[in-house]
């Protein structure tokens, strides 16, 4: 049994002592769980931190790791030193220990920040939860694969240092979690879009086995066909043939790098690099062969997606006519072109930029939920499917890409810096309560039901049942399913060829 922490700010790591701030929520920002990846340590697994004498202030967020800036973090600096974690808990506990959460973020595994402010934990931890939120490492500098990384690895391996980061913050949370009250038999890993397709891949990952006991995946770029090692090695080399030098370069002479490695225009059934490869140690296998032969961690899971999750994300794409839409048809689906082309098609120019965000949504995020779904329930009926349809006022198109996380966090009345908030009601309010206490629920007991929440039936495979959150809280069934159900032959008929 743990003993109240009314009075205590300070806490005792394996690290050290650390010192938070609050009143009654403690934060605790920016706590180093793996040691500095610079200098030699760049392209190598992350190693136990340093530990510190006397009592660290965690009070400052800790630097987002090398990529792009974007709007919504709260971290002072970019740097390769970035391995920190961030912890909200209740500063009375109960003398039972609290659920934990912990948080990966999305950006396409290129960028993404721990302290983005649409992630701030004080409403979970009001509800008694110790939320989490963990750094990894992005990009060039998280998943480069190249000949001279893997001759160097005592595994035969490179590539997949982000997910390397993530399975250290995990176990970090094994080892230390208890010092803030959370219980490290109840750790719910979620996520979105990059941070959950990294749970999509330790959940078939046996070196994650046993770091974490539920899972909540939102939009997960999952199921899509991985990258070989010799073929992000291939990749890398483009870089250049010495890692030495590649090693010593300055982290932004290196980061302007990225463009070489990344196409303005993603194939959507083929494999990319510069995200999770099956390098045949961190990941041996496709998610879909691995979810399909029961090689993963059974575990109660929350899995869903939101209306639209292409529209935002292709608005580069430079398809304009139906001539353009049925070309990135040809492209994807060589194969099965004419039946692509009547799934995702377009009559006129108006048309054409909603069937290009239709075929990325289904292919990138809509395929993994199904499929994670299917296989997860197939193991255990604790599996729940969700559907995000809540426009906010004014709003005429969506939900899009990562549109429910400011619901989930009940965070709709913070603003990204130099940004309004943007608009919401009454509505907006219920749904951010509903789905942020489903979450609390799931992370606490294994289920989402309670409250006032509708029932929440598990998911079943045969009408692909889901709860949406919409202007109200309902039951859907069947969403996209014969595209669901052409991806799912168009690679069982990749793999045979």
């Amino acid at each position: 049994m743990l003993q109240t922490r009314s009075d205590i700010r300070v806490v005792r790591t394996e690290g050290g002592l650390l010192s938070g701030a609050g009143e009654a929520i403690r934060v605790y920002k920016g706590i180093p769980f793996a040691a500095p990846p610079v200098g030699p340590r760049r392209w190598r697994p992350p190693e136990p931190a340093e530990p510190w004498d006397g009592i660290r202030e965690a009070t400052s967020f800790g630097a987002d790791c090398p990529q792009e800036r974007r709007p919504g973090s709260r971290a002072d600096r970019i740097d390769e030193n970035c391995l920190t974690l961030n912890i909200w808990t209740p500063a009375s506990a109960p003398d039972e220990a609290l659920p934990v959460m912990v948080w990966f973020y999305g950006g396409s595994f290129l960028f993404g920040s721990a302290s983005d402010i649409r992630f701030d934990g004080e409403a979970f931890a009001r509800r008694g939860v110790v939320l989490v939120t963990a750094a990894y490492r992005v990009g060039l500098f998280g998943y480069l694969a190249h000949p001279g990384l893997t001759r160097e690895s005592p595994h035969g391996a490179s590539g997949n240092y982000g997910l390397l980061d993530q399975i250290a913050a995990l176990g970090w949370v094994q080892r230390n979690i208890a010092a803030f009250g959370g219980d490290p038999k109840r750790v719910t890993a979620f996520g979105v879009s990059a941070g959950s397709a990294s749970i999509s891949l330790l959940l078939a990952s046996p070196l994650a086995t046993g770091l974490f006991q539920r899972a909540i995946l939102e939009s997960p770029g999952a199921f899509r066909p991985l990258a070989s090692l010799a073929e992000a090695e291939s990749a890398g080399l483009v870089l250049g043939p010495e890692i030495d030098r590649l090693r010593q370069m300055p982290a932004d002479e290196l980061l302007a790098k990225t463009s070489l490695l990344t196409p303005n225009v993603r194939g959507l059934t083929t494999p990319r690099v510069l995200r999770p490869i099956r390098d045949g140690w961190v990941i041996r296998e496709d998610e879909r062969e691995a979810f399909k032969a029961g090689r993963f961690q059974v575990m109660p899971t929350i899995v869903g997606s939101n209306a639209d999750e292409g529209l935002t994300l292709t608005t580069t794409w430079p398809m304009r006519t139906p001539a353009d839409l049925r070309e990135l048809a040809r492209a994807n689906f060589p194969r099965a072109f004419e039946a692509s082309s009547s799934l995702y098609a377009a009559t006129c120019d108006d048309e054409v930029r909603g069937g290009v965000a239709a075929m990325f949504a289904d292919t990138q995020f809509n395929y993994g939920v199904w499929q994670l779904a299917r296989a997860m329930s197939a193991r255990t009926p604790q599996t729940w499917r969700y559907l995000f349809l809540r426009r906010r006022p004014g709003r005429l198109d969506g939900p899009n890409h990562g549109d429910e996380v400011q619901y989930v966090f009940n965070t709709l009345g913070l603003a990204q810096p130099g940004q309004d908030t943007a608009p919401f009601n009454d509505v907006d309010d219920d749904v951010a309560e509903a789905m942020q206490a489903a979450w609390v629920r799931f992370a606490a007991t294994g289920d989402p039901n309670g409250g006032e929440l509708p029932r929440w039936p598990a998911y079943r495979a045969d009408n692909d049942s889901y709860l949406a959150f919409d202007d109200t809280v309902r039951i859907g069934t069947n969403w996209r399913r014969r595209q669901m159900d052409f991806l799912d032959s168009y690679y069982a008929h990749m793999k045979e060829v």
